[in-house]
């Protein structure tokens, strides 16, 4: 029998089972994605975030349950991929366009989209006005930003990013998120975001899933990023604030560290 699924879903895992060889790395996993939602995946190292995203790309075939994707993303060529850093050759002369246009090898498309689709993700991401210009020239926020346009040039429904702002400062961190938040509010794109930090994830997220020894807690933001949860998830008592402005406060008792993300601009 078919999934029976909402019209506005993408994807959906049912008692999903992800693993390599005999060794299980995700048990029973129940997720489901609708279209225009903001996904973080958190959790600590090596408890299977990676294997999620190699999954749903199709990279890593289940080894039990049900992972379902929406008629558009069978083939994978609606999925974006945004990886950690360039994978180019640094001593290949290659202009921003040049790069971007990558995103499209092995994609058919009619003859006029790759152009048109080209001039939208450069939009998307503000760097239109350095299309022309070395790819290599470019500083680590616009890179990244780059990254994200190459992903964004075939037009995807589903956005994955494996931890894109490791590496930067906050004001490009800040740049890259703004980006990010305006793709799913404008464009419906649904994103998943892998990444450690917890103020970013409460946020700008509407949704999240916590991995640990193999579970998954998944939902909506308020209800997954709790103090129960996140002490489950990392071992340490963690509570998190919100005020009037949007400011999200991380408090981790074991440490005495405090994280602070700004408010809503």
């Amino acid at each position: 029998m078919p999934m029976m699924t909402p019209r506005d879903t993408i994807l959906k895992a049912e008692s999903l089972d992800l693993g390599y060889g005999r060794r299980t790395i995700l048990h029973h996993i129940d997720l489901e994605i609708r279209r225009g939602e903001f996904w973080f995946c958190l959790g600590p190292n090596g408890e299977g975030k990676s294997t999620l995203m190699r999954a749903i790309l199709g990279s890593l075939r289940p080894q039990a349950g049900i992972l379902w994707l929406h008629d558009d993303l069978i083939s994978r060529s609606r999925i974006g991929f945004v990886p950690q850093r360039c994978d180019l050759n640094p001593a290949l002369p290659t202009t921003v366009q040049e790069f971007v246009r990558l995103g499209v090898v092995g994609v058919e498309l009619p003859r006029r989209e790759p152009d048109l689709h080209l001039a939208w993700a450069l939009e998307k991401v503000g760097l239109q006005a350095l299309a022309s210009q070395s790819y290599w020239a470019l500083s680590g926020g616009q890179r990244q930003r780059a990254l994200v346009a190459r992903a964004l040039v075939r037009r995807p429904q589903l956005l994955l990013l494996d931890e894109p702002t490791n590496g930067l400062d906050l004001p490009a961190s800040e740049a890259l998120l703004q980006c990010l938040d305006d793709l799913y509010r404008a464009d419906q794109i649904s994103l998943m975001f892998i990444t450690h930090d917890v103020a970013m994830a409460a946020r700008y997220g509407t949704h999240a899933i916590l991995l640990h020894g193999g579970q998954a807690t998944a939902g909506l933001i308020r209800t997954t990023l709790t103090s129960q949860h996140l002490q489950q998830t990392y071992g340490a008592n963690v509570a998190i604030s919100h005020d009037d402005t949007g400011r999200v406060t991380v408090y981790v008792d074991s440490s005495g560290h405090v994280e602070t993300f700004g408010g809503q601009t």
